[in-house]
């Protein structure tokens, strides 16, 4: 056994099932090791970038941690982006990089770059290998800090070491999972549980940090006649049917949600680190209550802090609370936020034809027809309003993405990840245009491995969110810096190997969601949808309306001096607000 080999004994270990990368170099032996076993399965991609993606996805999902590899230098820095998605959303990913032979480091070799102080920002540990003597427990190690912290740690596998003989098998074991739950003290408890039973009105803005806590927030909430507004990532924790949800705040948020934050006497946060503070109030009493300690008071000005598992926090506290007998806010939010969704269904009806199409019309009809179990990756951009504001992820299914993050060209690698990880469950991309020609050359990795995955790109030609941002902040669009020209995503499908369909008609809509859910092979519908459908955010305070109003002035300007562009962005703004 070569230390290789002893890398992938001590992964198969621990139920590792996939290694998405790109072959090369120093990775070869690794590769070699793979070939000669049926246990784990080399996914070759044709980026390195979409590996670090597909890897997050099978962290984020599953119980263990993702795998993603490449070679030196120019392979590992692909890895980056990818990586960074996988901290932000505390998905645990091991990624193994080779390294330039140990007798060359430092010397300005041919492709050697500082991988350590490169990948410092993004890994919580790093195993650099040195010897084969250390190699079972630095890798080891490298296991246990990404399992039990949930966070990146990454394996250094020089050239040279990769193949020499391993040592210390005796230090090769099953990694140590921790179960063990944090509860915060009794005299804290007592203090919050006054503080709650002083309020007239409580709100709650809840997390993914609540994912395995849904029924005991909810008896929380019931108890205290609490609405529950909720981040984008716990919006398959607390979907639209669920009782006492008001779906979400923030700039894709709406009305319900942003006053169960802003408007209660006292506002609990539930494992969220809830980034947007000009949506949090700066004046309301606040408890907070996380396992992250260092989270507390983060993002706004906490009275009562916490510092524990949400649902053990929670069970110990809610003996100590009074129940409450005025329903009156949370019925009143409740109400507006059944209005808002009716509002929505509405707007997304397929009756509204006009073409180029309303984007959420596919983003409704896929959530109609998708399966409960369904998972669906979602790209940054209006993909994510679409999708937040026009679905209702009930049931089992699982919304992953680059919600903190930010990144694009997450959508399809992502889903390649989620249906190697799961073959049995129907696995959606809901992808922007821009997003998704940034990842569409490993559209033939879901090919190459049959992967029935189902991807949605949102035509519009166009950077939509980027434009968005462009008028908030006051500025005529460039349309130059915007435009994404494209070709027919249904016809690429088809010359990879896989299937789609163009959807230019709203009476088409519909039957291509049923062709995607039926599809055996990867399929895509290359939605046409217009670039012109505005998404408000729950307020609009002065700042947001002096923004637009002025974007819309100097875009007018424009048309009026004979920027065709220009024109016809505004009379697309038209046509799609009153149609």
């Amino acid at each position: 056994m070569n230390v290789s080999e002893q890398l992938l004994d001590i992964l198969k270990n621990e139920g590792v099932k996939h290694i998405f990368g790109v072959a090369g170099d120093a990775l070869n032996p690794l590769v070699t090791a793979i070939g000669e076993q049926n246990d784990i399965q080399w996914v070759g991609v044709n980026h390195e970038g979409n590996a670090s993606y597909a890897a997050f996805a099978q962290g984020e999902l599953g119980d263990n941690f993702g795998v993603c590899a490449s070679t030196v230098g120019p392979g590992a820095l692909h890895l980056v982006n990818g990586l960074y998605n996988a901290k932000k959303e505390r998905s645990p990913v091991i990624a193994i990089t080779g390294q330039v032979p140990v007798e060359h480091l430092g010397t300005n070799y041919h492709q050697e770059a500082d991988l350590t102080k490169i990948f410092d920002d993004i890994c919580e540990h790093q195993a650099v290998i040195r010897s084969p003597e250390e190699a079972p427990r630095v890798i080891s190690r490298a296991i246990r800090i990404a399992i039990n912290r949930k966070c990146v740690c990454r394996i250094e596998l020089p050239a040279d070491i990769a193949k020499m003989s391993a040592k210390n098998q005796d230090f090769v074991h099953k990694t140590f999972r921790s179960s063990s739950a944090l509860i915060p003290s009794h005299n804290a408890l007592l203090q919050v549980a006054k503080a709650i039973n002083e309020a007239e009105t409580v709100g709650i803005l809840a997390g993914a940090g609540c994912r395995n806590a849904k029924t005991v927030v909810l008896d929380f909430a019931k108890k205290l006649k609490a609405p529950i507004t909720h981040s984008l990532r716990a919006s398959d924790i607390f979907d639209h049917s669920t009782e006492n949800v008001v779906g979400l705040t923030g700039l894709i948020g709406n009305p319900a949600g942003y006053k169960g934050v802003m408007k209660s006497d006292l506002l609990i946060m539930l494992g969220t680190d809830f980034p947007y503070t000009d949506f949090l109030p700066d004046k309301t009493k606040t408890v907070q209550i996380d396992v992250r300690a260092e989270n507390i008071g983060n993002r706004t000005a906490v009275d009562y802090g916490l510092h524990g598992h949400i649902k053990e926090t929670l069970e110990a506290l809610i003996p100590l609370c009074n129940e409450k007998l005025n329903s009156e806010f949370v019925d009143e939010l409740v109400d507006s936020f059944k209005s808002w969704k009716t509002s929505n269904t509405e707007k997304a009806d397929p009756s509204r034809d006009m073409e180029p199409l309303h984007p959420h019309i596919f983003a409704r009809l896929a959530s109609d027809h998708a399966s409960d179990a369904a998972i669906f990756t979602i790209d940054t951009g209006t993909a994510a309003i679409w999708a937040s504001n026009f679905m209702n992820f009930h049931s089992d299914r699982r919304i992953i993405g680059s919600f903190n993050h930010g990144s694009m060209a997450v959508g399809l690698p992502a889903a390649i990840g989620a249906q190697l990880q799961y073959p049995n469950r129907e696995v959606w991309g809901l992808i922007g245009d821009g997003a998704f020609n940034m990842s569409l050359q490993d559209f033939s990795t879901a090919v190459k491995y049959n992967l029935p995955i189902k991807i949605i790109v949102f035509n519009n030609s166009q950077l939509g969110f980027v434009k968005i941002e462009m008028e908030e902040a006051g500025l005529a669009p460039n349309m130059d810096a915007l435009d994404v020209n494209n070709f027919n995503f249904a016809d690429y499908a088809k010359l990879c190997g896989g299937d789609g369909v163009r959807v230019t008609h709203a009476k088409d809509i519909e039957n291509a969601i049923i062709q995607a859910k039926n599809a055996t092979k990867p399929f895509i519908i290359d939605a046409v949808v217009t670039n012109a459908e505005l998404a408000l955010p729950p307020k609009i305070g002065f700042e947001e309306a002096k923004g637009f109003g002025i974007s819309k002035i100097k875009e007018l300007a424009k048309a009026i001096n004979g920027d065709k562009r220009q024109w016809e962005n505004i009379k697309q703004e038209i046509e799609a607000y009153f149609d």
